[in-house]
Order: C-alpha cells, then structure tokens, then sequence
C-alpha cells in the first residue's frame, strides 16, 4: 500500500494541492488526472520521493518497491538495450553488476568468493536468472527486435528508445508502477498491449494519461487534481467526467431554487415587516431566510474552450476524387498510387504505419504541396480549412493574438474578433499575448479558432489534438461530431477517432484500403 498523509506541495506563493489524504490500494489503477499546470507530475514525483514534498508525508510498506516511468529518452545511451530494462529493478542489477566484476578479477580471492556467493543468494531471490529473458520478453511485446537487444540505445530511433523505457519501467513486477504519459509516440499496437498489461497487472498503478479511451480502459479508479485538493472516484474517466458535471449542474440548479426561495421571503419581509397583523409571519421568514445556505461552487482549475464549426455554405453532392496520388521525397515514395471519393456525408479518418504519408496527403488536399502524378478533383461547392501538423509557420510574425486572429477574420471587428479568442480561454488581456511566446497548446487553440472563422465545409486536421489539455481534447471531440461538413482527419487519441469517423482510409504502401465503418470497428476486421 502507498500512502500520502497531509501532504502539500506549494513553491513560493503557490499551492498546487495540500493537506492530500490518499490511499493506494494494491490491486486497483488509479488515472490521475487535472488541468494543465494543476500539479499532476508533480504528485508522480512525490509519490516516487524524486521531490520532498512541502508537508506530509509519503509511506510505503516495507519492501515494496516503486517504479517510475522514465521522461529521459538520452539518460541511457552508453547502456545495452537489454541491461537498461534490466535496470528497472536497481537492486538487482546493481547485484549483477557487482557479480561480474568479482568474477572477471585475475586473483579472484577466498573472500572475493564468499562475498559472491551472498550476491548469488540475493541474486537468485530477486529471479536473476530470468532477467534476461524476462527482459526480451517484454521487448518482443513492445515491438522491440531481437537483434536490438544488445544494442547500444544510442544506435535506436526515438520510437523505440520510449518502449524500451516503457519496458524498464514495467521489468520486474514492481508493486507500485508510476507512469507518466506511457501511451505518447507508442503506436496503436504497442498501446493495445499495454492495455491488456495493466489490465491484468496485479500490483498498484497510478498513471497520468490524456488519452481518455486508455483511461477508461485501464483505471478502477480516478484521482482528481482540482480545487487545490485530490480527490479518489472508483470508477473510469467517463463515469467521473458524468458524475462530475451532473454534480456541477445539481448545485447550480440547487443554488437556483434557493435563490428563487431568498427573493421570495425578501419580498414577503419587505412588505409585510411593517404590518402589525403579518408581523408574526415575517418574523418566520426572516428567521427561514437565515437558515438557507446556497452551496460554494468552487472556481475549478479546469477550463473547457467552445469549440464549434460552422459552414458558410451547404455541401453539394460532388465533394472530392482523389485519383491515383503519389509522391516521392528525398527518393522516398511516400504516396503511391493512393485514390479514394470523398463524399458529402464523410468524416474520414486516415490512417497510415509512415506518419509522414498522412502528413504528405494533407499537404496535398490542402493545396499546400503538388503530387508527382495522380490529380484532386474537387466539387464547385467546396471550401476547405487546414490543420497543419507543425504550426510554428503560421506564428511567424510577432504581434498580439488578437490581431493575428483579425488577418484571417472577415469582421475585422476587435469585439467580433476577441469572441473567438474568449471561447478559446483567450479572454482580457490573454488576447493581448505576443504570438511570439505563447505554448504548443497555446498555439493550437489560436488555429482552431482561426478555422473556426473559416466558415469551410470540408477541413482537414493533422493531429490536432497534440500539446492539448484533456479538457481542449473533449471540446475538439464535441465541435468535430457537431460539424456538419466533412472530416478528413488523423488523431491518436482513440476515442475522438472512434466517435467522429464514419469511414476509414488506411494508407498501406501501394495499397488504399478503403471501408465505411467507425475506427473500432475496422480494428476488429484488422
């Protein structure tokens, strides 16, 4: 069992939480979840005792052992890929490292060999003897060759540095398992596994994730980040998001009839007061005015954009025919041969292993790169918006938010203008920021509302969702399902994929897999 007890963490004036109450029960995975900034890796690091925290205390049962998620992707590059696994549990790979470098002495010595025979017993109590194989084990599960076991980490692409960290921290059976953000730039079948993992994973799990499909998959449990407090909910991410804001909404509706009651009896007391016949009854009033207490809302730390698009013009029958596209760059063949019709009622999804492919295609359809063959035929009703993948190249100029925001408004109107940038939590003097310094999400949210001026019945979205915060996410989720233009769109966050798209393009090299169905539902068929 891990135990926070009165624990606060504040840095200088600031509070991130305190006076934090929590037991962990083995056995249950609880999703830590919380705004942006709201202190979530932060908890992490105190739970691991990476950070003191300002009061409290953190307690674990004698002999358990915590492991956490490493952030470092470069920590590792003079070590073997199959030794930094096996580094996930210290004590016995510090066990094993001490065991060869008594075996390898020239004058290996009486003592030398009574020393190595206590580490041999340790050694073989902590499963020594198939660390090894444990360790591949689980690379193979993540997609981690054979031949790149041995390996420096140095000699590995970034992709595979994070499953091999993934696979540290999972080494060993630990009985608390910390992960910070396990699923990011894991591929959809190394995120399956690891679903099915914790699933089945017998021990503690807390994780922070803002893939909310995988939160509900994986947790029993919710630890809310909120109000400066955390607090525990059994259940999945959706069951607290439902509970929460039905919560949110009863208090609201219970603060409007006591209000309603208040005016009423104020009403009654003013009238009445002065009335030698009604004084009786006011005095009872005054005295039921006095009992009603209307509930605190309490000022989250959450904050949900509105995100909604809407089309200037209807969309006709003829959307688009993408007819035998191909690319190639820097002598690679991105696109080969890749056709499909887009119609009225479509939100597609597209799907490719190259990320690049979908990138390179919606350049293409957004007119922002020519293809070396193949041709785009579009319907005359067609007006088209583009969510690039990198938006650092629409930030170039540095000026405030809301005159970057005016050069692609029709109403040059500054009210008119700061409507947009206030449903997108750029209200007051936010909208007043240099484009220059603002944060990846920051950025997002500016594109979002640029297309949301758009007024396009056909856009184009290439992971929009990267650098948001969960609640940004389920906004975006909502405004994609409201819209009724059409979607071509990628996105690794499952459950928006899975509640927009109605059709599924599958980029597999020199085929185009086309099929009119929701993402789960093509998962299945794969």
């Amino acid at each position: 069992m891990l135990t926070a007890n009165n624990v606060t963490v504040r840095f200088g004036k600031r509070v991130l939480f305190e006076d934090v109450n929590i037991k962990f029960n083995k056995g249950s995975c609880y999703g830590l979840i919380g705004a942006n900034g709201a202190g979530k890796s932060t908890f992490l690091k105190v739970l691991s005792r990476e950070i003191e925290p300002s009061k409290g205390e953190i307690s674990v049962e004698k002999g358990e052992r915590i492991s956490m998620l490493k952030q470092d992707h470069f920590a590792f590059e003079t070590y073997t890929v199959i030794d930094t696994v096996i580094m996930g549990n210290e004590e016995l790979y510090k066990i094993m490292k001490q065991k060869d470098e008594i075996y390898a002495k020239p004058d290996f010595s009486e003592e030398d060999g009574m020393k190595v025979a206590k580490l041999e017993e340790k050694f073989a109590e902590l499963d020594g003897w198939n660390a090894e194989s444990d360790a591949a084990i689980l690379l193979n599960d993540l997609g981690i060759e054979a031949d790149k076991h041995y390996k420096y980490m140095s000699e590995l692409e970034a992709k595979e540095k994070v499953k091999v960290l993934l696979a540290q921290s999972l080494f060993g059976n630990p009985d608390i398992l910390l992960l910070d953000e396990p699923t990011n730039d894991l591929d959809i079948k190394s995120i399956n596994w690891l679903q099915a993992f914790l699933i089945d994973f017998p021990n503690t799990v807390i994780v922070v994730s803002h893939d909310r499909y995988f939160l509900n998959k994986v947790c029993t449990h919710v630890a809310d980040v909120d109000f400066g407090k955390i607090k525990v909910y059994p259940g999945n991410y959706d069951f607290w998001y439902e509970s929460s804001q039905l919560v949110q909404k009863q208090m609201r509706e219970s603060n409007k009839k006591k209000e309603e009651k208040i005016k009423e009896l104020q009403d009654f007391i003013a009238r009445f007061s002065a009335n030698a016949s009604k004084s009786k009854q006011a005095t009872s009033r005054k005295k039921s005015l006095e009992k009603i207490e209307l509930d605190e809302i309490v000022a989250s730390n959450r904050k949900y954009p509105y995100i909604d698009f809407k089309p200037d013009r209807e969309v006709g029958k003829e959307v688009l025919i993408v007819n035998g596209i191909s690319k190639t760059i820097n002598g690679e063949k991105i696109l080969n041969n890749v056709s499909f019709t887009v119609k009225r009622e479509d939100k597609i999804a597209i799907l490719a292993d190259n990320e690049l492919a979908k990138t390179v295609l919606f350049q293409i359809i957004a007119g922002e790169l020519e293809p070396d063959s193949g041709e785009l035929v579009w319907g005359t009703t067609i007006s088209k918006a583009y969510f690039p993948k990198d938006t650092g190249y629409l930030f170039g100029d540095d000026m405030p938010i809301v005159d970057w925001l005016r050069a692609y408004s029709k109403d040059p109107d500054e009210t008119f203008v700061r409507g947009f940038l206030g449903r997108m939590l750029f209200s007051g003097e936010e909208a007043l920021k240099k484009v220059s310094v603002l944060s990846g999400g920051e950025k997002v949210r500016c594109v979002l509302s640029k297309l949301m001026l758009s007024g396009a019945n056909l856009m184009i979205f290439d992971e929009p969702t990267n650098h948001l915060d969960m609640e940004a996410i389920t906004a975006l989720n909502e405004g994609m399902k409201r819209f009724n233009g059409v979607l071509i769109f990628t996105s690794h966050d499952h459950q928006l994929t899975e509640t927009v798209a109605n059709k599924i393009v599958d980029l597999k090299g020199s085929e185009t897999i086309v099929k009119e169905c929701t993402y789960n539902e093509y998962v299945d068929i794969e």
